[in-house]
């Protein structure tokens, strides 16, 4: 009987600890499982239109109608001359003057500030060579269209053709560069021939700004691979929002692909006036000064004047819903190009997304499909939808200082800054 007590004493033992054994695994796995980062169940429809906005970067495209588009000789050229302020008429401006690249290619104002105030929110160039029309009313077919209206407007640059040919002349290392560039012939042009020469090296330049790849790349690419652990490492809070982007908020319909814009033009519910009593056309405007350009791709200054490019504008003309409609902006680099909006109304992302969650549907065209509509999202989940915005871009550098550049600081990123903690 002793033996047999002492055996079923050394059973009870052994249970005893094989149960505390596993109760230990268990709680390990239990805190195992509550470290690892979480993954929202994306279906099968969500993780395709995920999809559709990658990879990136991109293929580069050439300016249109540009021969000098992807010439080494000629972007080098071309950057050169975006940072040198003799391309205005008095040299107090450069590209850079407006197009900053601490500013994220933009200026960090309201509104652009030539010569004098100007009605609209200087627009960034990262990626410009992704984009079909340039300017918030696509008033330009091409990277060296645009430069060109930038240049020859009165507020801005105010240079003229003399002005340009003689800058080049002038200068050795330019002279150099036009000579390897256009050869025998690169003397005997007139003015307005070596002005258009010049913007098509800025275009050239223009067009291999890109913007950086950002977390949102990185967890697209772990999800369609089914490297989920590298998935969950995007921020839940920026998960839910993209759910809430290409889903209940509908903005893919018009942010669509890699670029997250349909390079279109829309009524988003902002005043037809720039300030008291001043009418902004908006892309109505852009379309007339588009055709009326010598400079458009139709012009005898075009490389490819029956190029594919060319269709669009054979093809445009302006009709009465284009007024009042600016470009849908791509949503890149968001963080360093505030303020938002083509007016420059917007000051953080917070303040774009309840323009949307309590548009005016009064104030929108009455022709057309109507496809905004008030998003009625609670605070929650506007905070999601800014994270997911905030994950289209790198976090921007902190300065010696201690701060951040306008924009990546503020009401609106204090909020979605918490979300993505949640």
């Amino acid at each position: 009987m002793t033996v047999l007590r002492y055996l079923g004493a050394l059973g009870r033992v052994r249970t005893m600890r094989a149960a505390v054994m596993m109760a230990v695994l268990g709680a390990a796995g239990l805190a195992g499982a509550a470290a690892a980062p979480p993954l929202l169940d994306f279906s099968a429809d969500e993780r395709r239109r995920i999809a559709a906005h990658g990879p990136w970067p991109p293929r580069p495209q050439a300016d249109a109608g540009n021969a000098l588009s992807g010439r080494a000789e000629a972007i080098t050229l071309g950057r050169q001359l975006f940072h040198d302020a003799r391309m205005s008429i008095d040299g107090r401006f450069s590209c850079a003057s407006c197009h900053d690249p601490a500013q994220g290619l933009a200026d960090g104002r309201p509104r652009a500030q030539g010569r004098v105030a100007a009605e609209r929110h200087t627009p960034s160039l990262w990626d410009a060579d992704q984009q079909r029309w340039l300017g918030w009313d696509g008033a330009a077919d091409s990277l060296w269209h645009q430069s060109l209206n930038a240049l020859f407007n009165p507020n801005e640059a105010a240079a003229t053709t003399a002005h340009l040919q003689s800058v080049v002349r002038a200068d050795p290392g330019y002279r150099r560069a036009w000579t390897r560039l256009f050869g025998a012939q690169a003397w005997r042009a007139d003015a307005e021939t070596d002005s258009v020469r010049l913007a098509k090296a800025l275009g050239a330049y223009v067009a291999t700004l890109r913007s950086p790849r950002t977390a949102f790349d990185a967890f697209r690419d772990a999800l369609l691979a089914g490297r989920l652990d590298e998935a969950a490492r995007y921020p839940l809070a920026a998960q839910r929002g993209l759910r809430l982007f290409i889903d209940r908020g509908n903005c893919a319909i018009c942010h669509v692909g890699p670029l997250f814009s349909n390079g279109e033009f829309a009524d988003i519910g902002l005043p037809f006036f720039s300030r008291p009593g001043v009418v902004d056309p908006g892309r109505h405007g852009g379309i007339r000064a588009l055709r009326a350009s010598r400079f458009n791709l139709l012009g005898r200054y075009s490389d490819a004047p029956n190029g594919p490019a060319s269709v669009k504008t054979r093809h445009v003309d302006p009709q009465h819903r284009n007024f009042g409609e600016f470009k849908v902006p791509g949503l890149r680099a968001l963080l360093h190009t505030a303020p938002y909006m083509h007016d420059g109304s917007k000051a953080t992302l917070v303040e774009v997304v309840q323009h949307y969650n309590r548009i005016d549907l009064e104030r929108l065209h009455a022709d057309g499909e109507r496809i905004l509509r008030p998003l009625g999202l609670d605070d929650a989940q506007v905070d999601d939808l800014v994270a997911f915005l905030e994950s289209l871009s790198r976090p921007p550098p902190v300065t010696p200082g201690g701060t951040r550049p306008p924009g990546a600081s503020g009401p609106g990123r204090s909020r979605a800054a918490a979300a993505a903690s949640r």
